[in-house]
């Protein structure tokens, strides 16, 4: 029995895809490269690649980013600052980061749209959850941008909650310089030990430093596997076509 071209490349897609749609969480400081500040250019590049080669997979994919590479450079200013002011000013940094991850996919020919979850028309969509899966279901990455819109509430909830609302099958966590979770810093204790399962319940009892308790209590309660890795070359790739990196954190 032949098989047409058109078959042929579904069934490859299928073969290098271990998920449908999954939310991509990145940390501001994975776009900091070598700097202690602000954003590296090519290390956004390289991000963007990858996330082109997953979604050439066929995978379906939206993208919380967060702001430590701009605001937590500003944490001496921000000292005694109000808190809800504070996180108002970390969202519009999450922005900042998004635009320019957008910029970069659109560079490497990805089609993108971001969301913002607080009012930015002139440069971002209004979160909209029924057009952000429009969206997804037309081949477009999506990056959600401003957290919940709300103060009080970190990226991490917001990447639990936004991967709720869309459907996704996982969340993928990519860490910047650690390979997955540990039983502690691993950059401060030399005996801490790769963990390379364990349930949301384990990580929230033993205070692991993966997702706010908030996040991680929203995932465990829908069943929200979590995928904690290194952001390193190909990582990404990796676990989204179903390989074993890193940490996975889930409930049975």
């Amino acid at each position: 029995m032949s098989v047409s071209p058109q078959d042929a490349l579904e069934q490859t897609s299928e073969a290098s895809r271990a998920f449908h749609r999954v939310l991509l969480k990145l940390s501001g400081e994975a776009l900091l490269g070598d700097r202690e500040y602000g954003i590296d250019p090519a290390t956004v590049t390289a991000i963007a690649r990858e996330v082109h080669a997953v979604h050439d997979a066929g995978t379906e994919l939206a993208i919380v980013v967060g702001a430590g590479n701009i605001y937590r450079g500003m944490a001496a200013a921000a000292d005694g600052m109000d808190r809800a002011t504070a996180d108002y000013a970390g969202m519009l940094a999450t922005l900042l980061n998004a635009l320019t991850l957008q910029d970069a996919l659109e560079r490497v020919g990805v089609q993108t749209r971001v969301q913002s979850a607080i009012a930015v028309s002139e440069v971002a969509e209004p979160y909209i959850r029924r057009r952000a899966m429009r969206h997804l279901e037309k081949g477009r990455v999506v990056i959600f941008a401003a957290g919940t819109g709300n103060p009080f509430f970190t990226t991490d909830t917001a990447a639990a909650l936004r991967a709720l609302e869309i459907g996704a099958e996982a969340i993928l966590m990519a860490k910047n310089g650690v390979r997955g979770v540990f039983d502690g810093d691993p950059r401060e204790d030399a005996d801490a030990r790769f963990l390379p399962e364990l349930t949301h319940l384990e990580a929230i009892e033993q205070g692991l430093k993966v997702m706010d308790t908030t996040a991680l209590s929203l995932c465990m309660d829908n069943r929200l596997p979590i995928y904690v890795f290194e952001l390193a070359e190909g990582n990404i790739r990796r676990v989204a076509a179903g390989e074993r990196v890193g940490t996975i954190i889930s409930t049975p």
